[in-house]
């Protein structure tokens, strides 16, 4: 069963433009624990959605994971890992925190709830709402664009 991420990153240091140039890249640098070990939990398969931090406050695409766990070269200490996540897409629409806010769908998220941590898990219920406003185009029976 795939599970569902949000994923925070400084567009500054690290853009959903940067990750689609690069198609497969580590996330790496995570140095909270809860954070860290949500990581852990993930498997090849599951999606995440990339939050642009600081400055959008929100939403912009999608990637998935390709590599589970395994130490982040960055860490000195050998405590902290990584992922890699491939570029899947960016969202038709971002998706702005105060959408969050305001969704009684995603009020209860840990980007609402726990606003500083930086991997979080989300429910199907909440990945399907954000999908749904992020990408209208692919709601079940809307209408496709033809290319």
């Amino acid at each position: 069963m795939v599970q569902h991420w949000l994923c925070k990153s400084e567009p500054g240091n690290w853009s959903i433009e940067d990750h689609k140039k690069k198609k497969v890249e580590h996330w790496d640098g995570v140095r909270n624990y809860q954070a860290s070990n949500n990581m852990k939990k993930m498997k090849i398969g599951d999606l995440a959605y990339m939050y642009h931090s600081i400055s959008d406050k929100a939403v912009v695409g999608v990637m998935k994971v390709v590599k589970e766990h395994y130490p982040d070269h960055t860490d000195k200490t050998g405590k902290f890992g990584m992922v890699d996540f491939e570029y899947v897409k960016h969202v038709q629409v971002p998706v702005h925190l105060e959408e969050f806010k305001r969704n009684p769908k995603l009020q209860n998220t840990a980007l609402i709830k726990q606003s500083r941590l930086s991997v979080m898990p989300l429910t199907e219920c909440e990945w399907n709402e954000v999908m749904r406003i992020g990408c209208p185009d692919q709601e079940p029976g809307a209408k496709r664009k033809r290319k």
